[in-house]
């Protein structure tokens, strides 16, 4: 929790994220601001697609992205896409406690032995689809791989303003990581 900065008060947002779209998710969603009516995207969310998350926005608030680990390496299209015509210039990149891309290669087996079960596919198929795609989704560290993922999307957007965020599962708020 050294790692993390807790939102509970407006005046614990950092000064520049308040009074933007990064400090009014925060607003809503740790602190219960009242939700506005927004007539188009103010920002874009980036977070892990567990099921476990659910952020509270207003809607048409917010263009999500949900991408396991909450990597977009595979996603700048969209990203793009969201910056360029959505005119989004605010983005948060949320990872997450208990993140399943960490240590993946724990899971390995209960991947291949699911695909075999549920999808119906053979175990050499299944095999291989581990063993080709884990490498490009497997994060180490969520906090880590966040704030590395930050500094990467900046460089590639330098005029957007990006926001490293941590969503702890056991009491769902969002943490601000500290640079």
């Amino acid at each position: 929790m050294d790692r993390l900065i807790s939102i509970n008060a407006v005046n614990d947002i950092p000064s520049q994220y308040r009074e933007t779209p990064i400090g009014l998710l925060l607003e809503y969603h740790n602190l219960n601001r009242s939700l506005d009516c927004f007539d188009k995207a103010q920002l874009l969310i980036a977070m892990c697609m567990d099921n476990r998350k659910q952020l509270r926005v207003p809607e048409n608030f917010a263009f999500v992205l949900r991408a396991g680990g909450a990597n977009l390496r595979y996603s700048e299209f969209k990203v793009s896409y969201a910056i360029s015509v959505g005119q989004v210039s605010h983005l948060v990149l949320i990872g997450h406690s208990n993140c399943g891309m960490v240590n993946l290669n724990a899971r390995k087996q209960q991947f291949i032995d699911g695909l075999i079960q549920t999808a119906g596919w053979e175990k050499e198929r299944a095999e291989q689809h581990f063993t080709q795609y884990a490498p490009m989704f497997e994060i180490n560290n969520a906090i880590d791989f966040t704030k590395s993922e930050t500094i990467r999307l900046r460089l590639n957007y330098p005029k957007i303003k990006i926001a490293p965020l941590y969503y702890l599962v056991e009491d769902n708020k969002l943490y601000l990581i500290k640079e």
